[in-house]
């Protein structure tokens, strides 16, 4: 038998692993369907989901044909998770870890959908929403927002709370939207969460003095629909942990409000507790935070007065984040 050497086959292997290399580098955006939450548990407080009674719990999703945990990805980077609802076609909750922000410019906004969560393909790619009419069967299009004078495409994890160009340009995805009256998403909301983003990055610096905060942010379905296929959300909340190498100890606070518009004008969401949020959502064993790290009790309200009275604190370069 006549053995060829090895040399021979070398150089079109090396081809085509270049070849491999150089087409799975441009990669435009990315997103992941994964099977269980610990797949893409670093944006939890150690690795921890939180307890949502019926939906999540002890880290399992108990229908997981309805509820979909996605790693939101782009350019090969993982930035967030979001817990999808394909029945209500809205985000169960997103969590983020907050780093210290870069400053980027304004992000090209293009809103984009999961294709996996359609035919379960094995492609992971997110692709831009480019249907003019027509929906899809388990998530919102950008049509199903089209036209309405009364709701924007609310972001659960906000644009701003992303740390790098990447991070923000990713919160662009319908899978991370719900419809969010748009007085209140261009009021009491984004207050206060320009408030918590400025929060964290005075005071949320871990021991090695690297800002780092752990956010969720979920929305609890109402009774009406957008366009009769999206659940518009009856409340949305969001709650905040971090450890305060400076105070030495871990810092919490909660906040949420009706989707309904903003009365008055001016209003803010009050900061609230951990234990505020859990029973004002009506059950005691919902729990954002599980173990022992969080305070559930206290709020940061008292590190307000080095801010401002009503944590006035925007980050001087960020518009509001809606589009058409």
């Amino acid at each position: 038998m006549m053995f060829l050497p090895l040399g021979c086959f070398l150089p079109r292997t090396a081809f085509l692993l270049l070849l491999l290399f150089f087409f799975s580098s441009f990669r435009p955006t990315q997103t992941e369907v994964v099977r269980s939450i610990s797949d893409c548990a670093d944006f939890l407080l150690n690795q921890s989901p939180p307890q949502i009674p019926n939906i999540l719990e002890d880290g399992k999703i108990l229908d997981q044909n309805r509820y979909k945990p996605i790693c939101q990805t782009y350019r090969n980077t993982r930035t967030f998770l979001t817990l999808y609802d394909t029945k209500e076609r809205i985000p169960v909750f997103s969590a983020i870890r907050v780093g210290q922000d870069q400053k980027a410019g304004r992000i090209p906004k293009k809103w984009m959908i999961e294709p996996q969560l359609e035919d379960e393909s094995p492609n992971k790619n997110m692709k831009r929403d480019n249907k003019k009419q027509g929906a899809y069967k388990h998530q919102a299009s950008n049509f199903d927002y089209k036209g309405s004078a009364i709701y924007d495409r609310g972001h659960l994890c906000p644009r701003s709370y992303g740390s790098t160009p990447t991070a923000k340009t990713s919160t662009f995805t319908l899978t991370n939207i719900v419809p969010q009256v748009k007085s209140f998403n261009g009021g009491s909301w984004e207050k206060m969460e320009k408030c918590v983003k400025c929060f964290m990055e005075k005071f949320c610096r871990n021991s090695n003095g690297v800002t780092e905060g752990f956010v969720v942010t979920g929305a609890q379905p109402g009774d009406k629909y957008l366009n009769n296929r999206v659940n518009i959300p009856s409340l949305m909340w969001s709650a905040f942990c971090c450890y305060s190498d400076d105070q030495k100890a871990w810092l919490a606070s909660a906040h949420w409000g009706e989707n309904v518009p903003d009365e008055p004008k001016d209003k803010y969401l009050p900061t609230k507790s951990l234990n505020d949020l859990n029973e004002d959502l009506g059950t005691p064993t919902f729990s954002v935070f599980p173990g022992k790290e969080c305070p559930l009790g206290t709020t940061v309200s008292k590190f307000y007065p080095k801010l401002d009275k009503s944590c006035k604190c925007p980050p001087p370069t960020f518009k509001h984040r809606q589009t058409k």
